[in-house]
Protein backbone atom coordinates (compact mmCIF):
# COMPACT_ATOMS: atom_id res chain seq x y z
CA UNK A 1 0.00 0.00 0.00
CA UNK A 2 1.27 3.49 -0.87
CA UNK A 3 2.74 5.59 1.92
CA UNK A 4 2.72 9.37 2.22
CA UNK A 5 5.50 11.10 4.14
CA UNK A 6 7.32 14.38 4.51
CA UNK A 7 10.93 14.29 3.29
CA UNK A 8 12.76 17.60 3.73
CA UNK A 9 10.84 20.26 1.79
CA UNK A 10 8.82 17.71 -0.20
CA UNK A 11 5.74 15.60 0.29
CA UNK A 12 6.40 12.14 -1.16
CA UNK A 13 4.00 9.34 -2.01
CA UNK A 14 5.82 6.00 -2.27
CA UNK A 15 3.61 3.39 -3.94
CA UNK A 16 4.07 -0.29 -3.18
CA UNK A 17 5.76 -2.33 -5.89
CA UNK A 18 2.50 -3.64 -7.34
CA UNK A 19 1.04 -0.09 -7.31
CA UNK A 20 4.09 1.20 -9.21
CA UNK A 21 3.55 -1.48 -11.84
CA UNK A 22 -0.21 -0.88 -12.05
CA UNK A 23 0.09 2.92 -12.30
CA UNK A 24 3.26 2.75 -14.43
CA UNK A 25 4.64 5.47 -12.17
CA UNK A 26 7.19 5.66 -9.39
CA UNK A 27 7.25 8.01 -6.42
CA UNK A 28 5.13 11.14 -6.56
CA UNK A 29 6.99 14.16 -5.16
CA UNK A 30 5.58 17.67 -4.68
CA UNK A 31 6.98 20.64 -2.75
CA UNK A 32 5.38 21.26 0.64
CA UNK A 33 4.90 24.89 -0.43
CA UNK A 34 2.32 23.62 -2.96
CA UNK A 35 0.14 22.00 -0.26
CA UNK A 36 -3.06 23.98 0.22
CA UNK A 37 -5.31 21.80 2.41
CA UNK A 38 -5.12 18.38 4.08
CA UNK A 39 -8.20 16.37 5.03
CA UNK A 40 -9.12 12.82 5.96
CA UNK A 41 -11.99 11.25 4.03
CA UNK A 42 -13.80 8.04 4.90
CA UNK A 43 -15.76 7.58 1.65
CA UNK A 44 -13.56 6.56 -1.27
CA UNK A 45 -16.05 7.64 -3.93
CA UNK A 46 -15.95 11.25 -2.70
CA UNK A 47 -12.30 11.47 -3.69
CA UNK A 48 -12.78 10.25 -7.24
CA UNK A 49 -12.82 13.15 -9.69
CA UNK A 50 -12.66 13.14 -13.46
CA UNK A 51 -11.87 10.13 -15.58
CA UNK A 52 -9.29 7.39 -15.35
CA UNK A 53 -6.11 8.41 -17.16
CA UNK A 54 -3.32 6.02 -16.21
CA UNK A 55 -3.03 3.05 -13.88
CA UNK A 56 -5.69 0.61 -12.73
CA UNK A 57 -9.17 1.37 -11.49
CA UNK A 58 -11.69 -1.28 -10.51
CA UNK A 59 -14.52 0.62 -8.75
CA UNK A 60 -15.28 -0.85 -5.35
CA UNK A 61 -11.98 -2.76 -5.27
CA UNK A 62 -8.90 -0.61 -5.96
CA UNK A 63 -7.83 2.52 -7.81
CA UNK A 64 -4.18 3.46 -8.32
CA UNK A 65 -2.92 6.01 -10.81
CA UNK A 66 -3.90 9.35 -12.26
CA UNK A 67 -7.29 10.83 -13.03
CA UNK A 68 -7.85 13.83 -15.31
CA UNK A 69 -10.49 16.54 -14.94
CA UNK A 70 -11.05 20.14 -16.06
CA UNK A 71 -8.84 21.57 -13.29
CA UNK A 72 -5.87 19.24 -13.85
CA UNK A 73 -4.74 15.78 -12.74
CA UNK A 74 -5.14 13.89 -9.44
CA UNK A 75 -3.04 10.97 -8.15
CA UNK A 76 -4.97 8.32 -6.22
CA UNK A 77 -3.90 5.16 -4.40
CA UNK A 78 -7.01 3.94 -2.63
CA UNK A 79 -8.97 0.96 -1.52
CA UNK A 80 -12.62 1.20 -0.48
CA UNK A 81 -13.24 0.76 3.23
CA UNK A 82 -10.01 2.45 4.28
CA UNK A 83 -9.60 6.04 5.48
CA UNK A 84 -7.96 8.34 2.95
CA UNK A 85 -5.54 11.22 3.36
CA UNK A 86 -6.43 13.90 0.79
CA UNK A 87 -3.90 16.63 0.04
CA UNK A 88 -5.11 19.50 -2.11
CA UNK A 89 -2.36 21.24 -4.06
CA UNK A 90 -2.10 24.77 -5.41
CA UNK A 91 -2.58 25.33 -9.17
CA UNK A 92 1.18 25.79 -9.61
CA UNK A 93 1.79 22.11 -8.69
CA UNK A 94 1.87 19.40 -11.38
CA UNK A 95 -1.07 17.65 -9.67
CA UNK A 96 -4.19 19.05 -8.01
CA UNK A 97 -4.94 16.31 -5.43
CA UNK A 98 -3.09 13.42 -3.80
CA UNK A 99 -5.26 10.69 -2.26
CA UNK A 100 -3.61 7.84 -0.33
CA UNK A 101 -5.30 5.12 1.72
CA UNK A 102 -4.20 4.43 5.29
CA UNK A 103 -4.66 1.21 7.24
CA UNK A 104 -6.52 2.84 10.14
CA UNK A 105 -8.27 6.12 10.91
CA UNK A 106 -5.67 6.95 13.56
CA UNK A 107 -2.86 6.44 11.04
CA UNK A 108 -4.66 8.67 8.50
CA UNK A 109 -5.04 11.42 11.11
CA UNK A 110 -1.37 11.12 12.10
CA UNK A 111 -0.23 11.47 8.48
CA UNK A 112 -2.57 14.43 7.94
CA UNK A 113 -1.25 16.16 11.09
CA UNK A 114 2.35 15.61 9.98
CA UNK A 115 1.69 17.11 6.55
CA UNK A 116 -0.24 20.07 8.02
CA UNK A 117 2.59 20.72 10.46
CA UNK A 118 5.27 20.65 7.77
CA UNK A 119 3.48 22.62 5.03
CA UNK A 120 4.22 26.35 5.27
CA UNK A 121 0.93 27.74 3.90
CA UNK A 122 -2.10 25.63 4.83
CA UNK A 123 -5.54 27.07 4.09
CA UNK A 124 -7.60 26.43 7.22
CA UNK A 125 -10.63 28.46 6.13
CA UNK A 126 -12.69 25.26 5.68
CA UNK A 127 -12.18 21.76 7.08
CA UNK A 128 -13.19 20.03 3.83
CA UNK A 129 -11.94 19.80 0.28
CA UNK A 130 -13.06 22.41 -2.19
CA UNK A 131 -15.13 21.51 -5.26
CA UNK A 132 -13.69 21.57 -8.73
CA UNK A 133 -14.18 24.83 -10.58
CA UNK A 134 -16.97 24.73 -13.14
CA UNK A 135 -15.71 25.21 -16.70
CA UNK A 136 -16.99 28.34 -18.44
CA UNK A 137 -19.90 27.99 -20.81
CA UNK A 138 -19.37 28.49 -24.51
CA UNK A 139 -20.22 31.92 -25.93
CA UNK A 140 -21.49 30.22 -29.09
CA UNK A 141 -25.24 29.49 -28.74
CA UNK A 142 -24.94 26.68 -31.28
CA UNK A 143 -22.58 24.65 -29.18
Amino acid sequence: MARMRVEGDDLVVRPALWERAAARQGDVRVPLAAVCRVTVETDWWRTMRGSHRRGICVPGLVCVGTRAHQAGVDYVALRPGRPLVCVELRPSAPLRLLVVAARTASRAEAVARAVRGAAPRIDESTPWRQPLPVPPESEDPGG
